[in-house]
């Protein structure tokens, strides 16, 4: 599937107050891609031509190849590298962090050339790891998504990652964990531009219920992943994606290699606690950051963190801290706190 970046642009409007070119890497993720453009699209123009008035944007390419997504779909640049200068800002979007590398020698001296010239760059999604490397995040906070934080930190030990909001800005350095967030972000920046009556028009034609600030929590909570078994460290992970679904102890350890025996040694040696109580505390501590940083149900939240329903779960939730749903979201509300304090049993122990 093929699409053209700008098939339907009307001719362009002669003044406009906010200019940004776009980067897609290799194998880019199309969701933070269009979310942020349709942002863009949706702000500035008028009954629903698609123009750019007060806003345009330019996706770019080295040579003005193609560029294809993640999922398959194939992107029409709309020139090849321009002067950055053109732009007020230059959005790098990653994808895929697996196979072939993200970008090219071309694509790097371009974006190197850009920070020169003292253009924001933002990086949605992994497109904060090509900033890393090209030294273009040094003695800056990046914000990475909680599913690749580890990746993250595997691959450039030297860097602490923020993985619990959705998008971070740092001087002329913005990056965004991907995904929603970079729509987000989109309304963040054409607020501080255009006003927030025009992110509202924008977010409003996308049904989405308002801008969500910088610091609104990620849907998932980081905690210490072990890094002396590569195998420990798969089964983590194996558990982390799939909370709402629960696997048994003999799924994970048939994924990763081990007998059931064999995983539950090596979670006794590395945290004390069988894989079971492991994956337990996992979906408790998220079922906190949950109760404490939205207004979902609590059945909503219980059938979210796998558990079979409500009187289950504030069982579960009064045994790890010691007090029921309603209570642990109440108490958070009135100290602030979107974090989940210690639990009081082993049975959250993670």
């Amino acid at each position: 599937m093929s699409i053209a970046a700008n098939a339907s642009a009307a001719p362009l409007d002669n003044a406009p107050r906010l200019k940004v070119g776009i980067v897609a890497l290799r194998n880019f993720t199309l969701l933070p891609f269009a979310g942020f453009i349709d942002v863009l699209r949706l702000a500035t123009d008028d009954g629903d031509l698609s123009r750019q008035r007060a806003c345009r944007w330019s996706v770019m390419s080295n040579g003005g190849a193609p560029l294809r997504a993640s999922c398959g779909t194939t992107i029409l640049a709309d020139s090849a590298f321009r002067d950055p200068r053109d732009f007020d800002y230059i959005v790098v979007v990653g994808g895929l962090l697996h196979g072939s590398p993200q970008s090219d020698r071309a694509t790097d001296d371009w974006l190197l050339k850009a920070a020169d010239a003292g253009v924001p760059l933002i990086g949605l999604c992994t497109a904060v790891f090509t900033l890393v490397r090209l030294g273009l995040m040094a003695g800056r906070s990046c914000c990475v998504s909680w599913y690749h934080y580890w990746d993250l930190k595997k691959t450039f030990p030297d860097v602490t990652p923020v993985a619990d909001r959705l998008f971070v800005v740092d001087g002329p350095r913005i990056t965004c964990a991907g995904g929603t967030g970079a729509i987000d972000l989109a309304a963040w920046i054409v607020t501080r531009h255009l006003g927030r009556s025009v992110a509202d028009k924008a977010l409003h034609i996308l049904i989405a219920d308002g801008a969500r600030p910088a610091d609104a929590p990620q849907p998932h909570v980081i905690v210490e992943r072990p890094s002396r078994d590569p195998r420990l460290t798969d089964a983590v992970n194996i558990m982390e994606q799939n909370l709402a679904q629960p696997l048994t102890v003999e799924d994970v350890a048939a994924r990763v290699g081990l007998s059931r025996r064999q995983l539950e040694r090596i979670f006794r040696d590395e945290f004390g606690v069988s894989p079971w109580k492991y994956a337990l505390g996992r979906r408790l501590r998220h079922a906190h950051l949950l109760l404490t940083s939205t207004e979902r149900s609590v059945t909503d939240i219980a059938h979210e963190c796998g558990f079979a329903d409500a009187s289950h779960f504030s069982r579960h939730i009064r045994a790890a801290f010691g007090a029921t749903p309603g209570t642990v979201r109440d108490t958070a509300i009135a100290a602030g706190a979107a974090h989940p304090p210690p639990a009081t049993t082993d049975e959250a122990a993670a």
